[in-house]
Formats: C-alpha cells, sequence, structure tokens
C-alpha cells in the first residue's frame, strides 16, 4: 500500500519514511501543496500524512481540494503549531488522526495502519462512509479526476457555473457537491428543472408573484430565487427555458436583483447560481433559440461531466455503489462477481449513469443469489442492448425513435423544431464524417455529397475544428 507524505522538513520526512516502510508501506514523499496536487492527480494512495505549515500555504486550509479528489482517503495531520486553534482546524476536516510535534514515531506508524486498514474495509463496502456521502460522485478515472479539479476550484467564490453534459451523467450532483462542499453549505439547495415547468408559470416560478398579479394568484408566492438565498439555485435544463424568461432571467444576473411577477420592489439576489444543460448551446445561439448574452453571463466556469462510455473504469465502482444504496433502500443485499462488473464494464450504456443505476436496482431485485455472476447479469443486458448492425436496424428507424423521444423530453416551441432538429443532427454527423476521413474536407464534402465551401462555412457556423480530427 502506498502512502503519500507532505512534509517540507526533510530530516522529519526521512524518519517518518524509515518508520512507515518498516510497516510495509511505499512511501511517496512530497513537500509542496503543488506536488501534493499533481500526485493526487494521477495516483491513489491507501492514507495521507500532511503537516500544516508549508511553504506555498496552509495543509489544512487547502484539505478541499483532497477531498474532492479521492473523499474516502484518511488524512492525517502533523503540526509544529501546537495550539488549540490547529487541533479544531484538523478536528474539523474530519482527519482520522492530529499529532503535535514532536510526536512518537511508533504511535504514528501504527495510526497508519490503522487508517489504512480502515480504508480497506470501508471500500469493501463501496466507500459508503461519511465522506462519499458528502460528495455524491464516484469514479477515479481521468476524466472525473479532471471534474474533481474543477469542483474544487469553484468552493470559496460564487462564480455562476453551468455544468454540461448528456442526459443522466449526474449534473445535478455535480451542482450538489459544489453546494455541500461550498461556502454556502449552511444554506438551502435549490434544484429547478426549467424544462418542466410551463413556459407561461417559469417566471413566477422563478421570481414569485404578487397577490393579484394573475388568475389565480391568491396569495404572494415566494419564487425560488428568493427561497435559495443564502445558499445555492440550480437550474437544470437551461437549454429548454423559453425565450422570454431568458430575457428576464439575464436581466437578473446583470442587475443581481429579481421582481416578483405583479410587483413594483426590487429584491436582491443572494445565491450562487449553478446552470445545467445536455444540449449544445452553440447551435441554439446561431437558430436564434438561445440568447448569447446569457450563455456568456452563465458560463463564466464551465465543467464538462463526461458520458459513461468515456470513463468505463468506473462502471465497476458504481455498480457497486449501487447495490449498495438499493440495499439501503429495501431490496436485498448483493454482492457483485469480478466477470459480472467486467460484464458490465463492457455495456454501452447510453443512458449514462441513469441507466447503470436504474439497471442495477433491477438486477438487485431480480437476482436470485446473494453473489451476482455474468450468467445473471447477461439476460438482463441483452434486454437493453441494441439490435446489431444489419440486424432490423436502420438509420431511419433510429432517427423515429430518437426524434420521437427528443420531442417528448424537450417539447419545442412552435416554428423552432426544425431549426434545432438540423442543427443537432449536423454536428455529431459532421463529427464522424471528419473522423472517417481523418478530418479531410474534400473528402468529407463528398462522402456528404455537399459542395467543399459550404462544409467549410457551416463547420465554422457549428465551431468544429476539422484539425481536431487530423491523424498524427
Amino acid at each position: 500500500m502506498n502512502v503519500l507524505l507532505l512534509e517540507d522538513d526533510a530530516s522529519i520526512a526521512i524518519v517518518i519514511t524509515a518508520a512507515l516502510e518498516a510497516e510495509g508501506f511505499a512511501v511517496t514523499r512530497c513537500a509542496t501543496i503543488a506536488e501534493r496536487d499533481k500526485m493526487l492527480a494521477n495516483m491513489r494512495f491507501a492514507a495521507f500524512v500532511s503537516d500544516v505549515m508549508l511553504p506555498d500555504g496552509d495543509g489544512i486550509a487547502t484539505l478541499d481540494a483532497v477531498r474532492a479528489l479521492h473523499p474516502a482517503m484518511p488524512v492525517i495531520i502533523l503540526s509544529a503549531q501546537n495550539t488549540l486553534d490547529t487541533a479544531v482546524r484538523a478536528s474539523g476536516t474530519g482527519a482520522f488522526e492530529y499529532f503535535p510535534k514532536p510526536f512518537d514515531i511508533d504511535e504514528l506508524a501504527r495510526t497508519v495502519r490503522q487508517a489504512a486498514g480502515k480504508r480497506a474495509a470501508s471500500e469493501e463496502e463501496v466507500d459508503d462512509d461519511s465522506a462519499s456521502q458528502a460528495l455524491p460522485l464516484v469514479g477515479r478515472s481521468p476524466p472525473m479526476q479532471a471534474v474533481y479539479r474543477m469542483i474544487t476550484r469553484v468552493l470559496r467564490n460564487d462564480l455562476t457555473v453551468l455544468v454540461l453534459g448528456e442526459s443522466g451523467t449526474g449534473k445535478e450532483l455535480v451542482a450538489e457537491a459544489i453546494h455541500q462542499l461550498g461556502h454556502r453549505a449552511h444554506g438551502p439547495f435549490i434544484a429547478v428543472n426549467t424544462a418542466a415547468i410551463p413556459a407561461e408559470l417559469i417566471e413566477s416560478e422563478l421570481f414569485g408573484h404578487e397577490k393579484g398579479a394573475f388568475t389565480g394568484a391568491v396569495a404572494r408566492h415566494i419564487g425560488k430565487f428568493e427561497q435559495a438565498a443564502g445558499g445555492t439555485l440550480f437550474l437544470d435544463e437551461i437549454g429548454d427555458m423559453p425565450m422570454q424568461a431568458q430575457t428576464r432571467l439575464l436581466r437578473a444576473l446583470q442587475s443581481g436583483t429579481i421582481r416578483r411577477v405583479g410587483g413594483i420592489e426590487d429584491v436582491k439576489i443572494d445565491a450562487r447560481i449553478i446552470a445545467a444543460t445536455n444540449r449544445d448551446l452553440q447551435p441554439m445561439i446561431a437558430a436564434g433559440q438561445f440568447r448569447e448574452d446569457l450563455f456568456y453571463r452563465i458560463n463564466v466556469v464551465p465543467i464538462d461531466l463526461p458520458p459513461l462510455r468515456d470513463r468505463p473504469d468506473d462502471v465497476e465502482a458504481l455498480a457497486r455503489h449501487f447495490l449498495q444504496q438499493a440495499a439501503s433502500e429495501g431490496l436485498p443485499r448483493r454482492r457483485l462477481s469480478d466477470d459480472a462488473a467486467a460484464l458490465l464494464s463492457r455495456q454501452t450504456w447510453r443512458g449514462n449513469v441513469r441507466e447503470l443505476k436504474n439497471f442495477i436496482f433491477r438486477l438487485a431485485l431480480l437476482a436470485r443469489e446473494e453473489l451476482i455472476d455474468a450468467a445473471a447479469v447477461q439476460p438482463l443486458l441483452e434486454q437493453i442492448r441494441p439490435p446489431e448492425t444489419g440486424q432490423s436496424a436502420d438509420l431511419g428507424a433510429d432517427l423515429n425513435r430518437s426524434i420521437a423521444q427528443w420531442l417528448d423530453e424537450h417539447r419545442p416551441e412552435s416554428g423552432t423544431v426544425y431549426d434545432s432538429a438540423l442543427a443537432a443532427f449536423e454536428r455529431p454527423l459532421f463529427g464522424a464524417i471528419l473522423e472517417k476521413t481523418g478530418g479531410n474536407q474534400l473528402r468529407a464534402a463528398q462522402m456528404l455529397g455537399i459542395n467543399r465551401n459550404t462544409l467549410r462555412k457551416r463547420l465554422g457556423e457549428l465551431a468544429i475544428d476539422p484539425e481536431a480530427f487530423v491523424q498524427r
């Protein structure tokens, strides 16, 4: 097992390293917070031992970044600042143990052994500890590490965040993590699915209304912006917000105030704004369906959430996590065999994490044995797999199903369907053609049956860089 040691005093670091190596640990040493973050981004550790006063910062004050990357990793704090304040701060981080200097080196080695053992035991229960509950994101793949790093950068500020990702990737979980780990954690977390609110009611839901503002407004209604005061307002599926509501939202974000429908007084906004969408907003801007100025206002810090197909290494951890969650919600307690986990990891989860979760819950309910093996998983997978190429599947049939589902889910405004569908179809089509031709625009235009200049013009309008597809 590998232990990360952050200690800028070389003599102390040597003594600790020798003691831990005698206990059978491999020790990775660093002397600065910057080195620590680089190590944590690329490696996994059984435990982390950290000094407090370091050349480039405070080891305790920067632990949020550590927690975001490795929520289950035990942390042991060392400090020569032997004050009550330091002890309280160390305790407040949820540290496994705190050692004031000078300390008993044998006791430190035993504590590291206990901490590493506790982590190993907890991982058998799929990281079912308070840290993982506080950060409801599962996965250690490089794409998710990039997400974690972005999360840590917005915890101590109120910059507006735009979470981008396909349906089912967990965009609301990212918003919850930013809220729970940030300085507004004491306030409310208010989530609004703007796609689920009728267009004629969305302004009242967001900004509230006064009594008598419209038929049926029998009393004052406090909207989501005011409900989120002191906390976070999460605007999900913002790409589906009606244009009139976009204008009101832009005005609110620009002025920092809102006005209830039918009201005459401005109310100051005191909420962090996190928006999310599963749509590509750039083509919508070009088609006049999304305000460009609103896009720039909400896209201060974009966080791209990867689809599950781009992080197959996380499928096993997610599956085991969902089995634990299913058991906690009253379903039979199940375990997953290695061959079953490998089978799940090879599956293409078009519905991303949401589809995997639903599948695992169904598996927990239907499996007959406590240990689920590949033979139990295979029949259920066959029910969700799309037909193979050449087996009754064709592009037209797939598009018919996809378009019908898109119309049901997004309910686009009358008069916008053609431009929206065309923009949504062209981007993946051009990307697939450029991938196939290695970025050669002439061959791509020939395959598409269009003029090369037309292709070049559309690529520019869709912000697609053909150089990104050139095979080097």
